[in-house]
């Protein structure tokens, strides 16, 4: 199994917030994939697309925890929880 190459950067944005920045190879496919969604699609972008899915990830695997839960739907729905 090859492994990934990131590179991991954390920043704090205010004490509510915390923003983990990562740098990831993704497959040529996988990117391409992606590339086409965002241009047909242009309220989403990469960031928002990673998040979500992530996010539904760990949801489907059995980790629950409420915050997750907000950024999931926020992310899928365009919703900003924090207004």
């Amino acid at each position: 199994m090859q492994e990934l190459n990131c590179d991991v950067k954390q920043k704090n944005i205010n004490n509510k917030e915390e923003i983990i920045s990562f740098k990831c190879d993704l497959h040529e496919n996988l990117q391409q994939a992606m590339n086409k969604f965002v241009e047909e699609h242009p309220n989403w972008d990469q960031y928002r697309i990673l998040q979500a899915a992530i996010a539904g990830f760990l949801m489907q695997k059995g980790f629950q925890n409420r915050d997750l839960t907000r950024l999931y739907i926020g992310k899928m729905f365009s919703m900003d929880f924090d207004n």
